[in-house]
């Protein structure tokens, strides 16, 4: 009897052990599950790449759905990383894109000269590799050239224009010796030339860090890239085809500005079908990051005079 006692709690324990070691496994196979399907949405949102017409390849990222489809598109030396507090709040109600122009965050390199109209041909690359068709370009800065070469490409796809902090006066009357000044210092070294470029750009009021952080990063823009588009933007001004791309276009546009520059509206209007501004009071440059609420706010609203909604 004593024998069979002793068996009995022996088998009693090891049945107990089994029972824990199942218990365990299941709990690992549920915390697996758990942590699988929670990794899989990430997976929808890794970047993508279409072809420009060159050959080169273009980064972008698609969140959110719903009409219409809003293409952001970033300025000089910036990527798309500078729509980060736009993506999360109009994904919610409208399919958004962000991209990276050729030269610029992760897309390719493999072009001499930067051009308007080659990062123009990017965003319709992106544009129709998403399928697009009813969309309003967002472009900030040196991007609100670049959507006006993209809009002139493709025009039944374009419902508006939206420039941010740009187009203040296409009809700028810019001189030879005034770029050939403005290049020098850039020219002569990129890192610090480019760091006081920005610099007056951005109002005393911003964060500190978030300044040192927008100068940082724009004066690691590789140099080649950042002079050339500089030249081809700004040569548009000496050319007049600033302006006479807007008269071949015939589509709205509006521009959501900070008060550092006048607007002239009159010489707008001359050239574009329509034109309207939202001006932000004591707004800099970077108003998109540094006045995101305020900002988004504007950008909703011109956004709902183009779509007609």
């Amino acid at each position: 009897m004593k024998v069979e006692t002793n068996n009995v709690r022996k088998n009693s324990a090891l049945g107990g052990k089994t029972a824990t070691r199942h218990l365990v496994s299941l709990l690992s196979c549920l915390m697996l599950l758990i942590l699988t399907v929670g990794t899989v949405p990430a997976q929808t949102n890794w970047p993508h790449f279409a072809t420009s017409k060159d050959g080169v390849l273009i980064s972008y990222e698609v969140y959110g759905s719903g009409d219409p489809t809003l293409i952001f598109v970033h300025g000089w030396s910036c990527d798309a990383r500078y729509w980060r507090a736009q993506v999360p709040v109009f994904s919610k109600k409208y399919r958004v894109i962000v991209l990276d122009l050729a030269g610029h965050g992760h897309s390719g390199m493999a072009r001499s000269t930067y051009a308007m109209g080659a990062f123009g041909e990017d965003v319709r690359a992106v544009t129709e590799a998403t399928g697009s068709n009813k969309v309003i370009l967002i472009g900030h800065s040196m991007g609100g050239s670049v959507i006006a070469e993209a809009a002139r490409l493709m025009p039944n796809r374009i419902v508006g224009l939206i420039g941010i902090d740009t187009l203040e006066n296409i009809d700028y009357p810019m001189t030879r010796e005034e770029l050939k000044k403005m290049l020098s210092p850039l020219e002569k070294d990129f890192r610090t030339g480019s760091q006081q470029f920005v610099r007056e750009m951005i109002s005393p009021s911003t964060d500190p860090r978030l300044r040192e952080w927008i100068l940082s990063d724009i004066s690691a823009a590789p140099p080649a890239v950042a002079l050339s588009a500089m030249n081809e933007m700004m040569s548009q001004y000496i050319t007049g085809e600033a302006a006479k791309i807007f008269e071949k276009i015939r589509i709205p546009v509006i521009t959501v500005n900070g008060d550092l520059w006048p607007i002239n509206h009159e010489a707008n209007r001359r050239h574009m079908l329509s034109y309207d501004a939202i001006v932000l009071k004591k707004a800099d440059h970077f108003l998109m990051i540094d006045r995101p609420e305020e900002f988004n706010s504007a950008l909703e609203k011109a956004i709902l005079m183009l779509s007609g909604k």
